[in-house]
């Protein structure tokens, strides 16, 4: 056993007797000067059109090329009318008092089009441009509560819907209005809830959280200074995602420390020196772990689509202050408060550690009996649970599809579908060199699936024209008039000409993912490969761990797929979901696998490998089922979103970590482990050494104990 001088600095540095008050010290400072700049996070928020879309994509040229026509911040809002029963000369005449004070709001700069008459005269449409800004969806939300107030004043029976792209923006904001929040009170409430059922202590569970909220508020801080000054991307996505990965993964890792703490507190009799083994035994642990989430993440940076890109530093920034945290200020909380802290069940100097006996432990016996059956099995079980992939349709969600419940915006979109072409104010969007402007209009309107042409505007050499489709704008047919139309104004000669508009968007973003899915998941896997080869001095053991992470993540899919299908009724899948749900899985499951492997390599150092097997699933058996737990449900709160994606994205991973700790990492590795033996860790020198003879079996315990 080292002594605690040569544990190293970094360890040592929250242990110490007077360095543990200057660790807290620089945190309370770090507090004060984060709390200007993470509380500016939400205005910093960059939710216009482009910062979610492809970077490259011909959708994305066309909304930068139609700035010289209008701003590129103007949200078209489409406003329906309708009386089944007929319109009535009052209806007419309302609305057109309707129109004028809609051209008179704050933020609407160009002329408001209609009323437009149905053709069976039972509705109105109406179309306001809303310039948002630099506002984004918070003056956007202003601007349609306005509209909605205005058209409060008409007769009674005469329905009004906003709908159209402002409509559906106008939505979402409502939708995410508060997310910061509710994520924050709801995360916080499942790591307190989780926390309590783990340590039993009433006192205990406030340190990983105030160090968890700690790292969110300098986090937040971190990522406002990088999108201010760097020009890095965030939106609602990623400042929501941050949330709950910091308090997800951050009370991980304090679990994990927790617990080895707990461990070196019963061989220690000074709290500080327990600490410093405990940090120094652990904490590579907790480091690779974290480091293996950060690359995880950083590969999001290939990713064509903005809000994915920007998604990986945003989160990586989440994972780096969390670590931080996790070894200095918990550390130092830990050791200033003392052992009191785990009261009722102090673990005194010299008490008895029960690890061992404890139901992971009992577990590991039972499978070593038959280890190579127990990993079949299970492979097989979770084979067959992939298998619900075939019936996940990741194609994007259309607009009706992207809400759980029923907003207004698809109310509105219905009847103006019922009434106009399904396409109306949502057109193509078309931008051309002008000299060529009359027959890119020719070919746009002799495209199968474009029911009219608008006669071409021109500015500075350009031609700006709009196609209405015929098909309601987010539906397959749409898309593929968007392929027609493109191949149609493509074959124009020197037109240059551009297919862009809300269809298109939905199209380019849709194969971007596909794009996306293609260039990150191997790269994440290479990633994670290499890391868990130098941590594990091996290569057969990080090919055999990739290879169950990969197997845990198509049967969380799998599982989760039929789940939106079969009993919660989702019609479709975010394209974005496979990407997320692989990257978040694999990212953190790896986390487990270093939790665990980190702990058998080294008990097979003194035990051999089988042996050592059965001690690691014991010691961290119960601290990795916690830390699952802890994720699934920070993770699963993304469930409670009025959002079709974000409540995919947070039911498939919570399912995804739940079957990642108790089922993958804790039985289907541990029996690989047992099965394997020492030849897993090939070709390092532990690969040579040969286990020694078994030792005797430790007796049941005369009753169940909690693991840690």
């Amino acid at each position: 056993m080292i002594g605690v001088s040569g544990i190293g600095r970094l360890a040592a540095l929250p242990c110490g007797k007077v360095s543990k008050w200057v660790v807290l010290v620089l945190w309370i400072a770090a507090i004060a000067v984060s709390f200007s700049p993470a509380g500016k996070l939400t205005g910093a928020q960059d939710n216009d059109a482009v910062s979610w879309l492809p970077g490259n994509a011909e959708s994305t040229e066309v909304l930068q090329a139609t700035a010289r026509f209008s701003s590129p911040d103007e949200i078209p809002t489409v406003l329906v009318y309708e009386r089944p029963a007929g319109l009535t000369p009052a209806d007419q005449q309302a609305v057109a008092a309707h129109v004028t004070a809609y051209g008179e709001l704050q933020d609407v700069d160009r002329e408001v089009i209609g009323p437009l008459p149905s053709e069976d005269g039972q509705a109105l449409q109406v179309i306001v441009p809303i310039n948002a800004g630099s506002g984004g969806w918070e003056t956007l939300g202003e601007r349609v509560a306005d509209l909605q107030r205005i058209a409060a004043d008409r007769p009674d029976g005469l329905s009004f819907h906003v709908t159209g792209p402002g409509g559906t923006a106008a939505d979402s904001q409502k939708a995410f209005e508060g997310i910061d929040g509710k994520l924050l009170y709801s995360a916080a409430a499942v790591v307190i809830v989780i926390l309590l059922l783990t340590y039993r202590s009433p006192v205990l569970w406030l340190l990983p959280l105030i160090s968890a909220g700690t790292a969110l508020f300098a986090s937040q801080a971190v990522v406002y200074l990088l999108a201010s000054r760097a020009d890095l991307t965030v939106n609602a996505q990623s400042a929501g995602i941050l949330t709950v990965l910091v308090f997800g993964a951050g009370t991980d890792y304090a679990l994990l420390l927790v617990a080895r703490y707990r461990e070196e507190l019963r061989r220690h009799e000074d709290r500080h020196e327990a600490m410093a083994f405990a940090l120094h035994r652990s904490g590579p642990a907790i480091v690779a772990s974290g480091s293996t989430v950060v690359a995880g993440m950083l590969c999001l940076l290939l990713a064509s689509m903005n809000s994915t890109s920007g998604l990986g530093p945003v989160a990586a920034v989440g994972i780096v202050v969390a670590l931080l945290a996790m070894l200095t200020l918990l550390p130092a909380l830990l050791v200033i408060c003392g052992r009191w802290v785990f009261w009722p069940l102090r673990p005194t100097y010299g008490s008895a550690d029960h690890t061992e006996t404890s139901i992971w432990g009992r577990i590991g016996r039972r499978i070593a009996v038959r280890p190579r059956l127990t990993w079949v099995t299970t492979t097989v079980l979770l084979g067959a649970a992939a298998l619900g992939m075939l019936t996940l349709n990741p194609d994007g969600l259309s607009n009706e599809e992207s809400f759980t419940g029923t907003p207004d915006s698809v109310i509105g979109e219905r009847i103006v579908a019922a009434h106009f072409p399904a396409g109306a104010g949502n057109p193509l969007v078309v931008v051309s060199n002008a000299d060529q402007a009359s027959a890119v209009s020719a070919a746009l309107e002799s495209t199968q699936g474009v029911a009219a042409v608008a006669e071409p505007r021109t500015a500075d050499g350009l031609a700006y024209i709009e196609g209405t489709l015929q098909a309601p704008a987010d539906s397959q047919a749409a898309k593929d008039t968007v392929d027609r139309a493109r191949a149609a104004v493509h074959a124009v000669p020197n037109a240059d000409a551009l297919v862009g508009g809300g269809t298109a968007i939905l199209l380019d973003t849709q194969r971007a993912a596909d794009r996306d899915n293609k260039i990150i998941i191997p790269a994440v896997l290479v990633v994670v490969l290499l890391i868990l080869a130098v941590l594990l001095r091996s290569l057969l053991a990080p090919v055999l761990l990739v290879a169950t992470v990969v197997l845990s993540f198509a049967a969380a899919l799998g599982i989760s797929s039929l789940i939106f299908t079969q009993v919660l009724g989702f019609e479709g899948a975010d394209s974005s979901l496979p990407l997320f749900v692989f990257v978040f899985l694999v990212a953190l499951g790896i986390d487990y696998n270093i939790f665990l492997m980190t702990r058998v390599h080294e008990e097979a150092k003194q035990h051999g490998t089988r042996r050592g097997a059965l001690i690691g699933v014991a010691a961290t058996g119960g601290v990795i089922t916690s830390a699952g737990l802890v994720l699934a449900g920070t993770f699963a709160v993304l469930a409670t979103l009025p959002l079709v994606a974000f409540a995919e994205i947070g039911i498939a991973v919570a399912l995804g970590v739940l079957l990642d700790t108790i089922v993958v990492r804790s039985v289907l590795v541990t029996a690989l482990n047992l099965d394997i033996g020492r030849h897993l860790w090939w070709p390092s020198k532990l690969a040579q050494r040969r286990d020694p003879e078994p030792e005797a079996p430790l007796p049941e315990p005369e009753t169940t104990l909690a693991s840690s």
